[in-house]
């Protein structure tokens, strides 16, 4: 079963350290990362596909996190 994350985060050191988390943990980035301004906060978003691999069936109950 091929599972799918998306990671958002604001455009500070804190999404490169989510991404690379997942990297670490076995996630594969999936495309390019995207980046768009909300203007509500005035701040840049950064946002990463990730995929894994993993044994199982899907449930929507699964912590994507946590596989």
């Amino acid at each position: 079963m091929l599972v799918y994350r998306l990671l958002t985060e604001d455009d500070t050191s804190v999404f490169c350290h989510k991404v690379t988390e997942a990297l670490f943990k076995g996630w594969q980035l999936e495309g390019s990362p995207a980046m768009s301004f909300d203007a509500a906060r005035g701040v840049m978003r950064c946002a990463q596909a990730v995929v894994k691999d993993c044994d199982g069936e899907y449930s929507a109950d699964m912590k994507l996190g946590k596989v």
